[in-house]
């Protein structure tokens, strides 16, 4: 695409992204009945309208704060076109701690705001954004001396306060103390001669890539155009102003140029990268590495999570789809920001650290997966002086988990830092920011208030369960762990059996996911790619010691007709994933 000097809209190509085997004409009416669905043709029409439409606001991001700016914008009544580099929340959207949580280690810092306001969220996302997706899930802290029950029964007790006082009594119960009977009855794999007792309290437990996916949906229900695989190479100015990005669908090499009246970066560790290209640069992003591991379920003996004190922050063990996951350390980073490894020293400092509390210790052979995300915590570069723009005031804290936004140059809103509980409050800033760039006042955000794809007839499709089992010869359990994924869509997943009984049955090595959730992200749910599938709309790539490698072929050979792909691309597919960075090595 040829370069547009003056910065207007560039008008539409006939045919421009209609490439390779799939291509065909965008099926407008489909899009239109179900616009929450994401699929390549979706994808077409929403690269269409990026490049032949002038946009209020252009996102820059697919993890959960972009997604969130998408759904904040597009629901205040603003036309969205959100670009990813990669896939919907393939960095660290989709390898978090996967907690909703307050953040109980904060308060020890002092730090009652950002606590307060992550409570708010974590509350809501369990009472009314996504019920289905975030459930209250116990934890147990471990106390192994006399002075640490006051002191941590108060800190707990707190939290819980902070959360109450926050209006409806908080969405998850209340914490209670636990004798060492009480504890060990509760986790009777904590080591007897260690623990003294215990503190039982709440916090709220998600798969995080499936959540960040729910709310990219959603902002595309209320309009928004996402077009993940887009990689912005530039920004474009107009003087002094921002007036849109360059772009590239690497999905077929086009380049193309999106106009926006505002541009919102919220790349997360790239943001720093991204507002050099418009020639600012007054903050840095230091990158803090937390690697996960995931556990047998049989590992450890519990019905509760664990969160104890670690060398020198804390450690979780927290119960995760049949799985245990042990997480985190925080640590700086300098490296490939797309591919952060698990290195050794990771492994050994989460075992040797856990391993205390335990009563039979876990070592690497009860190992199934791992992975590395990276923090984007916030390290200003320079703080201007007088009359140097909004980034003056907007700079509060440096390597924090509070957010910041700023706006420099003039059209480019930048929001960094924060953490994954609080991204519609994150998301809401960043569009409050965009009212003078957009030329005048904004409604005010709704989406504390607006459900989440899959939520508002989640409990009905729940009470029908039973029937949905009988009906599409699936286990009962099996159902109830989809409902948990799919929420009231849990129907339209089935729907395909009825026609082909093969996509009830599971495929080897495939973890139990059904053929169906297979085809389902790439009929609804964006994906383009086999790791697409594997590694986020379900969690192979970290739930199966091989990373889903056995199963690849026979999932590339079920969606590849759906994707377009002839047999020699779903040779490519396989062979690519198996070579992910995230399947090789992962343990050190």
């Amino acid at each position: 695409m040829s370069q547009n000097p003056r910065n207007d809209p560039p008008t539409s190509t006939p045919g421009l992204f209609d490439h390779g085997p799939s291509s065909h004409a965008v099926d407008l009416d489909a899009v239109s009945r179900d616009p929450g669905r994401l699929d390549p043709a979706s994808r077409r029409a929403a690269l269409a309208a990026a490049a032949g439409e002038r946009h209020d606001v252009v996102v820059i991001g697919g993890g959960v704060t972009g997604a969130g700016v998408a759904l904040d914008a597009a629901s205040r009544g603003l036309s969205v076109v959100l670009l990813e580099a990669g896939d919907l929340a393939s960095g660290t959207s989709s390898r978090s701690g996967k907690t909703a949580h307050g953040g109980l280690r904060y308060l020890e810092q002092l730090n009652f705001s950002l606590v307060a306001g992550a409570l708010r969220e974590r509350d809501l996302m369990i009472r009314t954004l996504a019920p289905h997706l975030v459930k209250p899930e116990p934890f147990l802290f471990p106390l192994t001396r006399r002075w640490e029950r006051p002191y941590i029964g108060a800190g707990v007790a707190l939290y819980d306060l902070m959360a109450a006082g926050l209006g409806r009594g908080g969405g998850v119960p209340h914490h209670r103390h636990l004798t060492r009977r009480g504890a060990l009855r509760e986790a009777p794999g904590l080591n007897p001669a260690v623990v003294t007792g215990g503190l039982r309290y709440y916090d709220g437990r998600m798969d995080d890539a499936r959540h960040t996916l729910a709310v990219a949906r959603t902002a595309a229900r209320y309009g928004a155009r996402l077009v993940s695989y887009a990689r912005v190479t530039g920004i474009r100015r107009d003087g002094d102003r921002v007036t849109g990005v360059e772009a590239v669908d690497t999905e077929s090499g086009t380049k193309f140029h999106v106009a926006g009246r505002v541009v919102i970066n919220a790349a997360g560790v790239w943001a720093a990268q991204v507002q050099s290209m418009a020639g600012a640069a007054n903050f840095q992003v230091t990158p803090a590495k937390g690697v996960h591991l995931v556990v047998a379920g049989d590992a450890f003996e519990s019905s509760t999570g664990i969160l104890a004190r670690a060398d020198d922050s804390v450690i979780i063990l927290r119960k995760w789809f049949g799985h245990w996951l042990l997480g985190t350390t925080d640590t700086p980073y300098q490296g490939d920001l797309a591919n952060p490894p698990v290195e050794t020293a990771d492994v050994e400092y989460l075992l040797r650290n856990v391993n205390r509390y335990l009563a039979r210790p876990l070592d690497r052979s009860r190992l199934l997966g791992a992975y590395a995300g990276l923090r984007p915590l916030l390290a200003p570069a320079r703080v201007r002086g007088e009359g140097g723009a909004a980034a003056t005031s907007a700079v509060t804290s440096a390597l924090s988990r509070d957010h910041t936004v700023l706006e420099e140059p003039a059209g480019l809103i930048t929001v960094v830092g924060g953490k994954y509980t609080t991204y519609r409050v994150m998301a809401r800033d960043a569009v409050d920011a965009s009212a003078r760039s957009l030329g005048g006042s904004l409604p005010p955000s709704p989406t504390a208030r607006l459900p989440l794809v899959g939520a508002p007839g989640w409990q009905a499709v729940g009470n029908r369960l039973p029937r949905l089992a009988a009906e599409y010869g699936v286990a009962e359990s099996a159902l109830d762990r989809m409902l948990h994924r799919y929420g009231d869509e849990l129907p339209a997943v089935l729907a395909p059996i009825l026609n082909h009984p093969d996509l009830a049955r599971p495929i080897p090595g495939a973890g139990g996911y059904l053929p169906a959730e297979f085809r389902y992200a790439a009929t609804h749910e964006g994906a383009l790619r086999l790791a697409d599938v594997l590694a986020r709309r379900t969690r192979l790539a970290i739930e199966r010691p091989d990373g889903g490698a056995s199963a690849a072929p026979e999932v590339a050979a079920l969606i590849g007709p759906l994707l377009g792909w002839d047999e020699a691309r779903q040779a490519r597919e396989v062979a690519s994933y198996r070579e992910e960075p995230t399947l090789a090595g992962r343990f050190g």
